[in-house]
């Protein structure tokens, strides 16, 4: 089996270990995360971090990710450094490691520095931490700066924004970054990149529409009609999806 190990030079004296990622992955327990991906935390030899191990592809996704594409560790790792020279926060890449069989990718393996936050957007959308209305205003402004740095995040959604609590505001970071989008993105464009935030209740989207228009000079009313219409396309998505599925028998 082929491999192939980036490792950041001030990471070199975990170098051992990371080039035997997948033992150690698959001797670990310590599971946050278990769907598509996993994702666990381990230690190397005092460095906290967090690996995330993709799912192997299917054969015609094999072929793309050796020969067309860069795998989505490697995408992961290349997006994450170019966050960081934006000033945007993500955790700390160290590494990304691929596994090939027959010349084709397999397994694959991108390594973070652990991220201590105190919680993730889900909780401020479903009112369970103090303050959410502010929040949500910042997360807003947040969401511009990231905008106007020209980043789209394909997977911006619930589970993917952690927030830890600072003496002047809130410091948001993003994860899940393997599928980003670097190009200029206008205010109604912008708008769009919030319809995979459901909430309860409406007001909250009001909350982040009305601080998003003030921002970019968008008409407060017709941006959260823009952020409403969209949510509700990717719900009804989804919706449809999980349908078909049951129709069909699909897990």
């Amino acid at each position: 089996m082929q491999k192939e190990v980036f490792i950041e030079s001030e990471f070199d004296s975990i170098k051992y270990e990371i080039e035997n990622i997948e033992k150690k992955f698959q001797t670990n327990d310590n599971l946050i995360h278990n769907a598509r991906n996993q994702l666990k935390i381990i230690d190397f030899d005092g460095i906290d971090t967090v690996v995330k191990s993709f799912k192997i592809p299917n054969f015609i996704n094999k072929i793309i990710y050796t020969f067309f594409k860069p795998s989505k560790a490697k995408k992961s790792f290349i997006n994450s450094k170019k966050l960081i020279e934006l000033d945007i926060n993500t955790p700390k890449p160290i590494a990304y490691v691929e596994h090939k069989k027959f010349g084709l990718l397999d397994k694959s393996f991108f390594i973070t520095e652990r991220e201590k936050y105190d919680f993730t957007i889900r909780e401020v959308f479903h009112h369970k931490v103090d303050k959410h209305e502010d929040i949500l205003k910042e997360f807003a402004r947040f969401t511009y700066d990231l905008h106007q740095k020209g980043v789209w995040h394909v997977d911006y959604s619930l589970g993917n924004i952690l927030i830890t609590k600072q003496e002047d505001g809130y410091k948001f970071s993003i994860i899940d970054i393997n599928r980003m989008i670097f190009k200029n993105i206008s205010a109604n464009e912008g708008l769009k990149n919030f319809n995979k935030f459901w909430a309860k209740d409406e007001n909250d989207l009001k909350i982040m529409a009305d601080e998003y228009a003030k921002l970019s000079g968008f008409n407060e009313d017709e941006a959260f009609n823009i952020i409403k219409i969209e949510a509700q396309k990717v719900m009804d998505f989804k919706n449809s999806k999980k349908k078909f599925k049951k129709l069909v028998g699909m897990k």
